[in-house]
């Protein structure tokens, strides 16, 4: 069966000769990033690939938070005490050299275990300097990247995912009628791989296709040229053919195109005048194109570049490009939004990440492992050193077994994942009250089940007649909001700038907790009770802008939702001045209100 297939196929059956392909050169190919459940095809497709990959092929999986001596290697603390010389042992990726390594929860990956494994992909082996050590390792190795993320903005760390040739998205399972390979298939083809070639031609059509696909990263076009040798290598072709290269470009290039090619009956006209120019300049100089041979190799060229990128634009998924913006726009608005899990340090609460040089003063503890890690390299010199005598210092008999230094001290590193705390204020004024405040509840009842996940917490501020009142403290409690939302009145004048004074009030007690407050305003924006308590619109308004102001000073992310039946101007101005997201709602319900924040504040992502 010849996998080159120039029309797109499912997914579903594009897994099986992803897997095929993979298994033939797992380290030239760097690895798969593979988006699916458990019930979604993911274990099938994981048990194909360990079906495929020749017998005895090392296998290893990373957990989500491997501490670095288990991912790289390190010291051997018990065999080092032992000998009493540096022994070192390897981590999971020198382990897995010449095989695979399944990474878990990939899309929650930290920025540095992330940039660790990219350099391993880079290099093909383990650099390793630390507890006294310098080794280099080989891991000449494929990752497989189980991505098992929920939104479209949850992803892989982009280092790793350039380095992984594949992007696969699976919604189904595997069909039996998609696989066609066996072990022995693949094992035939890997002693076929090292003399596969691959024609100039080809390397020609595939980078033209990453450009016109707006395809920036050269590590694409590279991987995309590997996967058409091993494509050939796999069916017994001596060198890959345009099928070949059609296929690469279909499963590595189309998933990452970031732009689709203009059409070709838009741009006749320019590409005539465009053409013509440089003809007209270089006339003293038609001697060096006058051989024949070049323009057939262009023509020919040209006809495979078409045809490899007509394969590869019917193959970009259906709404890539606007799921592309959506991600970036959502990751734009999440780095100034309170988000859940934002890291706090800390020195003795949360997650350990690891130890630092140092004592275990105020209140930091003292890492007793890492503490041994550090001082085993040094007892021979130190035991040395403790039997000769010196003019200052007699010679001494027998003394401790392992001698530990203030030097060698490190106290453990913690990682604290902070709070959001949403704070509604909510505009509990005039006769559609009722309606706004039902709304309320029912979007703050939604975010406590939402926060019961991710840790958050939620505050409820109304404002109504002549005053703010806090009327939920921050809190995840579902019962204790029931319970405060239920006996709140409507009516009354708006006290607008007293509701977002008391609003910065909260947020400024959030931020001295070491959280993240986001502040969600209910309102139509028509205020008319000045921050005096006396009537008056015009006075009320020049309050609330200046209240707005001073939000958007203290650096708070911000969303006002416009409740009235049409966008009100002054609604706009002021989500202007408090420099917030603005949203008209006039008809929403709780679930789209609750979508609303959840969107415009960048909490959908980010679990801990």
């Amino acid at each position: 069966m010849n996998p080159a297939q120039a029309a797109p196929a499912e997914p579903s059956e594009d897994a099986a000769l992803v897997a095929a392909l993979f298994a033939v050169d797992p380290a030239g190919l760097g690895g798969v990033a593979l988006r699916a459940s458990a019930d979604q095809g993911r274990d099938q497709w994981l048990a194909l690939v360990k079906a495929l990959l020749p017998a005895g092929v090392p296998l290893r999986r990373i957990p989500l938070h491997i501490s670095d001596s288990a991912l790289l290697g390190g010291l051997d603390l018990a065999a080092t005490l032992q000998a009493g010389r540096p022994v070192s042992q390897r981590g999971v990726l020198a382990q897995a050299d010449g095989g695979v390594v399944l990474l878990a929860m990939a899309e929650r990956l930290s920025a540095a275990t992330a940039a660790r494994l990219a350099a391993v992909l880079d290099c093909g082996e383990v650099l390793l300097e630390r507890d006294g050590l310098a080794l280099r390792q080989p891991a000449q190795l494929g990752m497989v990247a189980l991505d098992e993320g929920q939104e479209d903005e949850e992803q892989l760390p982009a280092a790793l995912l350039d380095r992984l040739a594949f992007h696969l998205h699976l919604q189904s399972g595997i069909p039996d009628s998609s696989i066609y390979w066996s072990r022995a298939d693949i094992e035939a083809a890997r002693s076929r791989l090292p003399n596969t070639g691959i024609d100039a031609q080809i390397v020609q059509a595939l980078c033209a296709t990453a450009q016109a696909l707006g395809v920036a990263s050269l590590r694409a076009p590279l991987l995309a040229l590997r996967v058409a040798r091993a494509a050939a290598a796999l069916v017994g072709e001596a060198t890959a053919s345009a099928d070949h290269a059609t296929l690469a470009a279909r499963l590595v290039l189309a998933p990452r195109a970031t732009r689709l090619p203009p059409q070709p009956d838009t741009q006749p006209e320019d590409a005539d005048d465009s053409a013509q120019a440089p003809d007209d300049v270089p006339e003293p100089e038609p001697p060096q194109d006058a051989s024949p041979e070049p323009e057939a190799g262009s023509e020919g060229y040209q006809a495979l570049a078409e045809t490899v990128l007509a394969a590869t634009q019917a193959a970009v998924p259906a709404g890539l490009l606007a799921a592309l913006q959506v991600g970036q726009a959502s990751r734009a608005r999440a780095q100034t939004a309170g988000r859940a899990g934002a890291v706090r340090k800390n020195q003795n609460r949360g997650r350990p990440i690891g130890a630092r040089r140092g004592e275990p003063r105020q209140g930091a503890r003292l890492n007793v492992l890492e503490t041994l890690r550090a001082a085993a390299p040094w007892q021979t010199l130190r035991r040395r050193t403790r039997a000769e005598p010196s003019a200052a210092q007699p010679a001494l008999v027998g003394g401790p077994r392992i001698e530990v230094r203030r030097d060698d001290f490190h106290v453990t590193k913690f990682k604290q994942n902070s709070q959001t705390t949403t704070i509604f204020v909510v505009d509990a004024s005039g006769s559609s009250a009722l309606n706004r405040l039902a709304e309320a509840k029912g979007a703050v009842e939604l975010l406590l089940a939402d926060c019961y996940v991710r840790r958050d917490q939620v505050a409820v501020i109304a404002f109504r007649d002549k005053q703010a009142e806090l009327l939920l403290s921050p809190t995840r409690s579902l019962a204790r909001a029931k319970r405060s939302l239920a006996g709140l009145p409507g009516g009354g004048g708006t006290p607008l700038a007293s509701g977002l004074d008391a609003a910065l009030t909260l947020a400024k007690q959030v931020q001295r907790r070491g959280d993240t407050p986001v502040i969600v305003l209910l309102t139509d924006g028509r205020g008319n009770i000045a921050r005096s308590g006396a009537p008056g619109r015009v006075q009320a308004n020049a309050d609330a802008i200046e209240a707005a102001r001073q939000i958007k000073s203290a650096g708070l992310t911000a969303l006002l939702l416009d409740t009235s039946p049409q966008a009100q101007a002054m609604a706009q101005a002021l989500a202007q001045a408090m420099g917030a997201h603005y949203l008209p709602l006039p008809y929403a319900g709780a679930r789209q209100l609750s979508q609303a924040v959840k969107a415009a504040t960048g909490t959908s992502q980010h679990g801990h």
